[in-house]
């Protein structure tokens, strides 16, 4: 008898996440019109999470514990590696998802033939749980395929608050097999946005399903978190590493040189504005002459720049799996949080 080949396999990173976890996963197992798996991979939680997840009465939980921490890229990967489904769905452990959204997207993936399908977002802020959409559906539905240009171009710093790299894509578990794609277990920050840009470089087609089937939330007061430059510095090391892979075409290459501008920008903001809270003259003389484009952004409040710095880097050591980065003061001033 062959094995049973489910529609979906959810893969959960999870670390030290006893409060947010049940709802992830009760609203994986909600999805309707398809069959799944849910694997909740264990990265070494000091709290209830391995109990949790190991003692869910639903079968179609799979519970994995890492031996070692290795943080969310090895979690995951662990995960893609277990995941037996026609389609492979990433779920961060204080997420949630809406009944209808597999169904959603993998129909439009079959009408297109497509390898990856992304879809809105619904977020929810704070413990007032206001809840917003976060892309306009009309303007998705007139960009029902997302190709690496519009991707990079969307993820450079500064020029909106959120971006496609918030988008939480489902992929085509075929073609992550085929290609041997894995989420790059030295980053710990843009993971995320290197994966999906390289499954669009090996070819992959990305359609978008506009209606918000993931609910995104937001914690309030963990941006001080995110607000370093060795962040910063690993973004663009990871972007390195990126093209030294593959060969982009014309498009997505002007993009991808708009974005290391960008990158390099944030850096030397983040130096001006740390040099500006210390009074260092020299550190803003520094700034002023070797990227004089970064002052430019002191036209508009710092915490609001903040706020679109942290869109991008909106993924911390502190997300889905693995032990926190120290905590250092925030940049900006007052608090934020690492999600945007």
């Amino acid at each position: 008898m062959s094995e049973f080949v489910p529609d979906v396999s959810f893969v959960i990173a999870a670390y030290n996440s006893e409060d947010t976890l049940e709802r992830a996963i009760d609203s994986a197992l909600a999805q309707g019109g398809v069959s799944m798996e849910v694997i909740v991979v264990d990265d070494c939680s000091k709290d209830r999470t391995r109990e949790i997840a190991g003692s869910h009465p639903d079968p179609r939980v799979r519970l994995l514990a890492l031996a070692r921490n290795g943080g969310p890229s090895a979690a995951r990967n662990a995960g893609l590696d277990a995941a037996r489904g026609r389609w492979v769905a990433v779920l961060d452990s204080d997420d949630a998802i809406r009944p209808d959204r597999l169904t959603r997207m993998i129909a439009r993936a079959d009408k297109a033939e497509a390898q990856v399908v992304v879809d809105n977002l619904d977020v929810v802020r704070g413990e007032d749980e206001e809840i917003y959409t976060m892309f306009p559906e009309a303007m998705l539905t007139r960009l029902p395929v997302i190709t690496l240009a519009d991707f990079i171009s969307s993820n450079v710093i500064f020029r909106s608050e959120h971006n496609f790299g918030y988008m939480k894509p489902i992929f085509l578990r075929s073609f992550l097999e085929e290609h041997h794609l894995r989420f790059d277990e030295t980053l710990r920050i843009g993971e995320d946005y290197i994966f999906l840009a390289s499954a669009m470089a090996l070819g992959a087609i990305c359609v978008v399903e506009p209606y918000a089937g993931y609910i995104y939330y937001i914690r309030e007061g963990s941006i001080s978190r995110v607000l370093e430059i060795r962040h910063v510095d690993a973004m663009i090391a990871g972007d390195k590493t990126f093209l030294s892979k593959f060969t982009l075409e014309p498009v997505a290459l002007a993009a991808q040189r708009q974005r290391e501008r960008s990158l390099k920008e944030a850096r030397s903001f983040l130096i001006l504005v740390e040099s500006i809270k210390n009074k260092s003259v020299p550190g803003i003389l520094k700034v002023a002459v070797t990227n004089p484009r970064a002052l430019r952004h002191l036209r508009m409040p710092i915490v609001a720049r903040m706020h679109r710095l942290a869109a991008l880097l909106k993924r911390s050591s502190e997300k889905d799996a693995g032990p926190p980065a120290a905590k250092l003061p925030t940049l900006g001033g007052g608090p934020h949080s690492n999600k945007g």
